[in-house]
């Protein structure tokens, strides 16, 4: 059998003021439409929230403007439709009017095996491997994707033998 995975996504912002002053109340206007637009799209499996009902009020950071959005989906192509081929396409083209420019990536991507829920602080792991290493297996891109890792469960790995010991290993015991 193998394992199923999805791909997990973090995306971090520092707003330009805090989310109550007038400079974000378009874009906080916004969260309620583009939330359930990507919760009805096809292939989302969940995204970070609080009781609130979106993430913005999640402090993953000490500075409080910083702000982060965490949703997992069936596949990268999921994710990258909603991103870019519906009106929250609309909404992140004005990023740039609420948001300060980062000096590293400001966004994730990294699979999870299915039915798992990662957390912030693996995602700010994820991205700090991005920003240390480049996009890798470990954390990569809508530019630069890797495919989802092939775990077989209760087959011998590839190039072992049945008992899964590697080649020319004996027994113990």
């Amino acid at each position: 059998m193998v394992i199923s995975h999805h791909i997990a996504q973090l995306n971090i912002a520092r707003a330009k003021a805090p989310l109550d002053q007038p400079l974000l109340a378009d874009f906080v206007a916004q969260l309620d439409a583009v939330n359930a637009l990507a919760e009805a799209n096809p292939g989302f499996v969940w995204r970070l929230k609080s009781d609130s009902g979106n993430a913005t009020d999640i402090r993953a950071y000490d500075d409080p403007l910083m702000i982060v959005n965490m949703s997992v989906w069936e596949s990268v192509e999921a994710l990258f439709d909603f991103a870019y081929k519906t009106s929250h396409t609309k909404v992140m083209n004005r990023r740039k009017e609420w948001f300060e420019s980062l000096a590293g990536p400001h966004m994730v991507l990294w699979w999870v095996p299915a039915g798992t829920v990662p957390t912030v602080d693996e995602a700010k792991r994820r991205l700090d491997h991005l920003a240390a290493h480049g996009p890798t297996p470990t954390a990569f891109t809508f530019k630069a994707r890797f495919a989802a890792p092939e775990i077989h469960v209760g087959a011998a790995p590839r190039g072992c033998p049945a008992d899964g010991r590697p080649h020319g290993v004996a027994p113990t015991g």
